[in-house]
């Protein structure tokens, strides 16, 4: 039978794998070079990339209710591509309320929240929200586009952490300054996240134009240092500010905020506006067609100009008419019009 291994034997074999280089003051050991030189190293383990730790551990939960279509669909994956401090969920039921979102985002261990509410199928509204304390807010979301469907040049490293450009008018009013705040911590990687990369090559802007937030997204280009979209893009029609999570007491509301409903309302009366205004032009032109025409007097200088003409006696034609020879061929039907004239030329002298 085989010798039993010893109980210090493979602790001993670990120790000598281990074994790192005898510092310059330390001896060589036996069997070693003797000229003094190291032995070369084993294990060489790279440094790590970002030299820092990872302090701001800001997870956004990312996800809809039922019901979205394929462009929402698209679109909250584009974000999750570009956001890598993301975390994704089932879809949420329509029946349910919104203040569940809370407990949810408490779960997956998440303090803010990306949430996409469907309503007839057509009308898109986002949710952004510091769960549980708040404050939140809600837009209704317009002319989306997403990464696949624009087709962009642009381009840029998955992971990498962006810059992010807010237009001048949102250090000017205090219900913008808020939403600044709010998109920073959500948007914005954060610094040393596992997932993301210590690469900063795209910004995203948030620019007011025509009482709405536009989002955008540009690739940095190192040569010149100008900027080509990448996408995705669509616009933030802003509703309401509340104090809460996904409720609460309004902050603001938006005043000129105008619902789908009643935009689709106003669309409709102004069409049936036109088509009552040609249905009115229509009668009144019928009117007028049946209207009784005034009869002008007649008037007596018409008939001085009138001249009576000649009364021509009337002839009857006892005799049949001479019938006229068919020729097909032009050149003869002229010869027998010569003989005709010959013969009268004759008969007259």
């Amino acid at each position: 039978m085989a010798a039993k291994r010893k109980r210090g034997a493979l602790a001993a074999g670990k120790a000598k794998r281990a074994r790192s280089a005898p510092s310059a003051g330390e001896a060589a050991p036996e069997g070693g070079p003797r000229d003094g030189s190291a032995p070369p190293q084993e294990y060489s383990i790279p440094p790590p990339v970002s030299k820092g730790k990872w302090k701001n551990k800001e997870r956004v939960l990312i996800f809809s209710s039922r019901g979205i279509n394929f462009r929402t669909r698209h679109l909250m994956q584009d974000l999750r591509t570009l956001m890598p401090h993301s975390k994704a969920d089932t879809k949420m039921d329509r029946k349910d309320q919104l203040f569940v979102i809370n407990e949810v985002c408490e779960m997956k261990n998440c303090n803010k929240c990306i949430f996409f509410e469907a309503k007839k199928k057509q009308d898109l509204y986002m949710w952004l929200s510091n769960t549980p304390q708040g404050p939140s807010a809600k837009f209704l979301v317009q002319n989306v586009h997403t990464l696949a469907e624009l087709k962009m040049t642009g381009n840029c490293l998955r992971g990498s952490r962006p810059l992010l450009s807010f237009d001048p008018i949102f250090d000017q009013e205090p219900h913008y300054a808020l939403l600044k705040e709010l998109f920073i911590q959500i948007f914005g990687t954060p610094q040393y996240h596992p997932k993301s990369q210590p690469f900063v090559d795209h910004v995203f802007t948030f620019t007011v134009t025509d009482e709405r937030i536009w989002f955008r997204n540009y690739q940095i280009i190192e040569e010149d240092a100008s900027l080509v979209e990448i996408g995705p893009r669509f616009v933030l029609n802003l509703i309401k500010i509340f104090q809460g999570s996904f409720g609460g007491p309004t902050l603001y509301e938006n005043p000129h905020y105008r619902s789908p409903n009643m935009h689709r309302r106003l669309i409709r009366l102004s069409v049936a506006a036109k088509f009552r205004e040609k249905q009115q032009v229509k009668e009144v032109q019928m009117v007028k067609k049946k209207g009784t025409k005034v009869l002008v007097e007649e008037d007596p200088t018409e008939v001085v100009f009138e001249i009576p003409a000649e009364e021509k006696p009337v002839e009857i034609q006892l005799v049949k008419p001479e019938s006229k020879p068919i020729v097909k061929d032009k050149k003869k039907l002229r010869k027998i019009q010569r003989k005709k004239q010959k013969k009268l030329f004759r008969t007259e002298g």
